[in-house]
């Protein structure tokens, strides 16, 4: 009865638009959006009543058109043969869904939307695609900058779960706008507006229907099988013990609070005194690419409550440096990475490591890379900024030498002002070379020539954000009884592979 209380309280505060806690440290923490349930939603209840779990909230809002065809069967079937990874999806997904329904409820959208990310990523917020999808929601770079999504070299808010969660449900509303129609939306989001717009006009134009179970014959295979997935997935959270599935008990109530900060702070620092593990830091904030959080009037941390109150608590006690990194821009591409790492008294390997630099790679003059603070730093205003961030680019070559030598034969109408001229020289460069003193060759004169090395130069990567990996097919079931989606490790991780297609992945 207390903590119902609390909760209310808090509710009451955040409706009024009022900070739960504000700190003099620059710290403010916020409730999570904790609104009042629907009554006719949710039994006249208020959320946190212990007779109601998120998953009841989901079923009460309920509100697309159910699909009954061959491939919902097999869908149904391929998820519900498999409960232990049911399991571990809803388990993972418990630490959003009530943000999501939350916001479903907000804009008054159906909330079997809640469950879609377990169809794009197995509610991973760090999955990865092959189309370079990243996130709980899967959006490729266009589309996240599209709806305002921030990517930088050390932020990535595709893998937001506030940022990518808004922006989901705002493309989705638009979909629902051009089409009238949920299902057509999900396919669109799946294959893209453009394809599925094409799809209506055809039929349109040959005097056929325009519902999903028609259209989805011009469909790619995993269009097809999108939208039954995602009713394969409602059907088992709406009648669980049908299939002998036990879904965890996700309570009606808030997981996170958000705190606005701006003071810039280590990952490891922040989980150390939110007293979290980094793992479970990370899966709240799983946005920041590099091992510095940048602070800014726009920078927020999510964190549980509970463990919201022991990082303020922490923080007015810590005594060392909240963040041990800074910014260096390499001057010229001489400047090479263990000259770097000598400078700030750490190792190449830690400044590879931290920058996401491959072996056998050097940095390009204009770089910006993050090294460790010394105390000659630590005094200097060279802190990271948002400005910083945003401008900061990586460009990298592969180590090889700028030039290589070769030989050549000189023949008999050649001149030393040709072959300089075939081989990207001077006149001048040739003689030093082969301590030539007159401009006249002899037929069949060997002369040596160091000549541009066409790999140390062609081959440039510039990275804005941390790297897509490749993956196949989505956490999502079967196309035509395909086997389970696979899982691959990366960097010690496991990914979720997600779907590959669609206007957020083409």
């Amino acid at each position: 009865m207390q903590r119902t209380l609390k909760q209310f309280a808090i509710a009451a505060l955040f409706c009024a638009g009022t900070p739960l806690l504000s700190y003099a440290n620059d710290i403010s923490i916020y409730p999570a959006p904790f609104n009042a349930i629907n009554p006719e939603l949710a039994g006249n209840a208020l959320p946190g009543m212990n007779d109601i779990d998120i998953w009841t909230r989901i079923r009460k809002g309920f509100g697309i058109p159910d699909l009954d065809n061959a491939l919902v069967e097999s869908q149904t079937q391929w998820y519900s043969s498999r409960p232990d990874y049911i399991q571990r999806t809803t388990e993972r997904a418990s630490r959003y869904l009530f943000h999501v329904v939350q916001e479903l409820e907000k804009r008054g959208m159906p909330t079997e939307l809640a469950l879609l990310p377990f169809i794009e990523s197995a509610f991973n917020p760090e999955a990865l695609s092959t189309a370079k999808a990243a996130g709980m929601w899967q959006f490729i770079p266009s589309t996240g900058r599209d709806y305002n999504l921030k990517q930088n070299m050390f932020t990535d808010e595709r893998r937001d779960v506030l940022a990518s969660t808004d922006a989901a449900l705002t493309y989705l509303q638009k979909l629902y706008g051009m089409f009238g129609d949920w299902q057509l939306a999900l396919a669109a989001y799946n294959w893209g507006e453009g394809s599925v717009q094409r799809a209506v006009n055809r039929n349109l134009a040959a005097g056929l229907p325009i519902d999903f179970n028609t259209l989805s014959a011009q469909m790619p295979n995993e269009t097809r099988n999108y939208v039954p997935k995602l009713q394969a997935v409602k059907n088992i959270i709406a009648n669980p013990g049908a299939f002998n599935i036990a879904l965890p008990k996700v309570d009606n109530q808030p997981y996170f609070v958000t705190i606005g900060k701006t003071r810039n702070i280590d990952v490891k620092v922040a989980a150390q005194l939110a007293e979290l593990s980094v793992d479970e830091f990370r899966a709240l904030n799983p946005q920041f690419n590099r091992p510095v959080i940048i602070g800014g009037e726009d920078t927020k941390i999510l964190l549980p409550e509970s463990n919201a109150e022991k990082f303020k608590a922490n923080m007015s006690k810590w005594t060392q440096a909240f963040s041990t990194w800074t910014a260096h821009t390499v001057s010229s591409a001489r400047e090479r990475i263990e000259t770097i790492a000598s400078k700030f008294g750490t190792t190449p390997e830690v400044i590879r490591s931290v920058n996401q630099i491959p072996p056998r790679m050097v940095l390009k003059a204009g770089s910006t890379i993050l090294v460790p603070k010394t105390e000659e730093t630590a005094s200097l205003d060279t802190d990271l900024t948002p400005e910083i961030a945003d401008n900061a680019r990586l460009a990298i070559a592969p180590d090889v030498p700028e030039t290589r030598h070769i030989y050549v034969k000189a023949g008999k109408r050649d001149t030393l002002a040709g072959i300089a001229s075939r081989y990207r020289v001077s006149v001048a460069q040739i003689k030093e070379w082969n301590g030539l003193k007159r401009d006249t060759l002899a037929a069949g004169q060997s002369l040596q020539l160091h000549v541009p090395n066409a790999a140390a130069t062609t081959r440039v990567a510039a990275h804005h954000a941390a790297p897509a990996r490749r993956q196949v097919a989505s956490a999502k079931g079967p196309v035509r009884k395909a086997a389970p989606a696979p899982v691959r490790k990366v960097a010690g991780k496991p990914l979720t592979l997600a779907s590959g297609n669609g206007a957020r992945k083409q």
